[in-house]
This record gives structure tokens, sequence and C-alpha cells, in this order.
């Protein structure tokens, strides 16, 4: 069974009518999940993280600045992309609370995997710096609650967000128990993200150039992200579900069509099933034309079902 964790304050997060960024992308999302075919997964709301389970990413000072700057009327921008208005911390600490929550539910055989659709999102938040659209790392934060509360020690990140997850690649650096893998467009904001950043041998990289389509992006896992995911043998998977590399998406110029993500996500399942008893968890990060947004979720969505 499939489990999908949302919850309504992630559509009162609002930083603007012109930010890409916007609630529109969950509702897009969760019409095309009302369709007959996913009528068997379960939507379950998005817990509140604690604080606690925020602090395994990001320092108490981190966290008291976001508190700090929250709030009670209007928008307060953190940096040129990122804002808040009155529901950005709850909804921020939803979209980590999802996660965690999404860990648990897996771990107790609730479920085989389960998806986020939650924002913000959150692979470009630091542990000491909100941005990119990200208040507090998502992913990060449930890898370090499946290590933390689950007594698991190697956890893994697959990231296939058009744009490198720097907050998470920062998070792991000096982690040889976490592994960080992505595929995105170089160059593109955030600038991070080459091959030669590889951490303590725990990071991998593999940009791809504007233009690149569906096959570039299949060799970079079949030849690179895979098998290092294979050698690492995690007992838990998560992914940075971005769907922003499609062809018809705004914000960047690579050409992944629809049938990529199905691909993609049939790969990880099948990586997960060979490592961590199928224990897999994805989490929506960027994806900013509404349409290419839900064909692509709803394909990958449908691998996670066939499990």
């Amino acid at each position: 069974m499939t489990l999908i964790f949302e919850h309504a304050v992630c559509l009162e997060h609002d930083m603007g009518s012109n930010h890409p960024e916007r609630p529109d992308r969950l509702r897009a999302i969760r019409l095309a999940l009302a369709e007959a075919e996913f009528a068997a997964l379960e939507w379950r709301p998005a817990p509140l993280a604690s604080w606690p389970q925020i602090a395994l990413v990001h320092p108490q000072s981190h966290i008291d600045r976001i508190v700090a700057a929250a709030p009670r009327r209007g928008r307060v921008p953190l940096d040129p992309d990122t804002a808040m208005n009155p529901a950005t911390l709850e909804a921020a600490q939803r979209a980590a609370g999802a996660v965690c929550g999404a860990v648990d539910a897996v771990m107790a055989g609730q479920a085989s995997n389960a998806f986020c659709a939650v924002r913000p999102p959150g692979h470009h938040a630091e542990p000491e710096r909100s941005m990119g659209f990200c208040i507090f790392n998502s992913v990060a934060i449930g890898a370090r609650h499946a290590q933390e509360s689950h007594g698991l020690k190697r956890v893994a990140v697959v990231d296939f967000d058009v744009h490198h997850g720097n907050g998470t690649q920062a998070a792991f650096w000096n982690d040889g128990d976490l592994f960080y893998g992505s595929t995105h467009q170089m160059p593109l904001y955030p600038g991070s993200g080459a091959r030669s950043e590889t951490g303590v041998g725990n990071i991998h990289n593999f940009p791809l150039p504007p233009g690149a389509g569906g096959m570039a992006f299949r060799d970079a896992f079949t030849d690179g992200l895979l098998p290092a995911l294979d050698a690492f043998k995690p007992e838990f998977l998560l992914l940075s579900a971005g769907f922003d590399a499609h062809m018809d998406d705004p914000l960047a110029q690579l050409r992944l069509e629809t049938e990529d993500y199905a691909w993609v996500s049939r790969e990880l399942l099948a990586l997960a099933e060979r490592h961590c008893q199928g224990r897999l968890v994805s989490s929506l990060e960027g994806g900013y034309d509404l349409t290419a947004l839900a064909t692509a979720v709803a394909a990958h969505i449908r691998a996670l079902m066939a499990v």
C-alpha cells in the first residue's frame, strides 16, 4: 500500500501571486490523484515535526531565527526568492513532519512506501540558512529521524530535481552513513553540484548540461548513481522528488518526459527492494508547470502503487 501525506496549511503558505512555488501546485497534484486508478491510496494528515526533530539538521540558532521571522500578517522575505507569510512556519513544520511520519509508517509496516504532497520544498535549506523557496530541509530531517528513532545506520537520499540540493549535500557532507545522490542541470541555481563535490565519499553528483533529455538522465542513473547506491546498500531510501526537469517546466532547460519519471521511480523501487525491504519515502520538491507536474507525479505514484 502507498500512503500520501498532505495538510491544508501547505496550501496557505503563499509567497505571492507571481511566485512559481505556489499553492496551485498541490491542487494540481490532488486533482490528478482523484482519478479512479488512485482510489487505493491512503491519505493521512501530515503531523507537525517537533523542534527536536528539526534540530537533527538545523541548529537551534537557525530555528530561533525562523521562528522570530514568522509574521503575523503580510510577508517577510528571507532571500530574494523565499518569503514567509503567517502560514509558512506551520507549513514548513508539517512538510518536515510528513517525511518523519512517512518514515515511521513505513518502518512500522503500515505501507510499502509513501509520498509527501507538501510544501514548502526543502532540499535547498542548508543547516543554517533558508533559501531557494525552502525553509527546513524536510528530507534531510527525515533521514536523520530514520537513524535516531529507528536505529538505522545507512540512509540514502536520491534527488532528481532539476536544481542541485545544496542543503541536503551540506547536511550530509561529513557523515559517511548518509548518502546523497543527485542528477541536476548545471550550470543553474544554486551553482553547486559538481562531480568533484564528494564529501567523505558519500556525495555523488551527476550534473547534466542544458538541453539534456531522457537518455542522458537515464545514463547518469544507470552508469553512475544506481551503482553507487548499490555499493552503499541503504537501509532506507528517501527521494527528493522534483519534477522541474520536465521539458515543459519554465525554470530550467532539461528535456525529461513523463515516462522518464516513471522509469526512474521503478529503478529506485527495485533498488529499495534489493537493499532495504522496499522501504522508500518520496517528498515533493520542485515542478512548476502545473500540467507537467500533475502528469509526472501521477506517473511516480503509479509506480509506487505497483510494488
